[in-house]
C-alpha cells in the first residue's frame, strides 16, 4: 500500500465565516486555500443551527437555511471556477457533542424543519432516510465546550477517527481513542482537519479515484471502498492503521 496508489485528497472536515462563529476566512478563502494545497475536493461542513454558529437565530427557518448555506457556495463559485470539487456538509451540535452530516443539501434543509430539533437518534433516522450519512465527529476531545462525552454507536454510520487539530496540538490521545472506539463497534472511519482559517493543516482521505459527488462520498465510505487517512503528517489505511 503506497501514497501515491492514492492521489486523489479531499478534506472532508472545513467551516467557513459566513456560517460558523469560529471561522475566520470565507468560503473562496478555504477553497484557494485547499486548492493551493493540493487538494481535489473539500467539503464544507459549517455548524449548524445549534453549534457554533452566526446567523441571526430570529429568522425564519428557510431565511436561515438560505444565509447558513453561503459560505459553501461562495467556496462552490470558487472551486467551479478553478478547478476544486466542493460538496456540502454540515457539523451537527448537541450540547458539545458533534456530528458530521454528508449527502442532503439547502433544498433538503429547507422542506426538513423537524430537522432541527431532532433527537440525535431522531436526526440518524432522517439522514438515513434521506439517503445521507452521519459520522461521529472528534468523539473523544477534550474541550471547555464539551460537558462531557457522548457516545452514540447506534445512531451514527461511523467515526471521524482522525481530526488534525489534535495532532496539531499534540493531542493524539484523542485520535488513538476514536480508532479503538470505531474498530470495536466495526464503523467505518473518516479523517479531516476541522480547518478553521486559511492555514491548512493537511488532513483528510485519499481515494484511488476522484469522486463524482457528496452522495459518492459516503456510498465509498459505507460501502467499503480502499481509501487512506490523514493527519497531514501520517498516513493510516481505513482501519487507522500506520502504512
Amino acid at each position: 500500500m503506497h501514497r501515491e496508489d492514492y492521489p486523489y485528497l479531499y478534506e472532508t472536515h472545513m467551516h467557513t465565516s459566513e456560517s460558523s462563529a469560529c471561522a475566520r476566512s470565507t468560503g473562496a478563502e478555504m477553497a484557494k486555500a485547499a486548492k493551493e494545497a493540493g487538494y481535489t475536493g473539500v467539503i464544507i461542513t459549517n455548524h449548524n443551527w445549534y453549534g457554533n454558529n452566526c446567523i441571526d437565530a430570529r429568522l425564519p427557518w428557510e431565511a436561515w437555511i438560505e444565509q447558513y448555506c453561503q459560505g459553501y457556495e461562495n467556496a462552490r463559485q470558487w472551486g467551479s471556477e478553478n478547478g476544486l470539487q466542493v460538496f456540502f456538509g454540515y457539523e451537527a451540535g448537541y450540547n458539545g457533542t458533534e456530528f458530521l452530516v454528508y449527502g442532503v443539501d439547502k433544498n433538503w434543509l429547507i422542506s426538513h424543519p423537524q430537522i432541527k430539533d431532532a433527537s440525535v437518534e431522531g436526526q440518524y433516522r432522517l439522514i438515513h432516510d434521506a439517503g445521507g450519512m452521519v459520522i461521529h465527529a472528534h468523539p473523544f476531545r477534550e474541550e471547555y465546550y464539551i460537558p462531557e462525552i457522548r457516545l452514540f454507536p447506534e445512531a451514527v454510520d461511523g467515526v471521524e477517527g482522525l481530526n488534525a487539530i489534535h495532532s496539531y496540538y499534540d493531542h493524539f490521545v484523542y485520535n488513538e481513542r476514536a480508532i479503538g472506539y470505531a474498530r470495536e463497534n466495526k464503523l467505518p472511519m473518516t479523517a479531516g482537519s476541522d480547518v478553521h482559517t486559511t492555514s491548512i493543516l493537511g488532513g483528510g482521505m485519499a481515494f484511488k479515484r476522484k469522486l463524482s459527488s457528496i452522495e459518492d462520498f459516503c456510498q465509498a465510505v459505507l460501502g467499503g471502498e480502499d481509501y487512506l487517512l490523514t493527519d497531514g503528517d501520517k498516513w493510516f489505511n481505513k482501519m487507522g492503521e500506520p502504512i
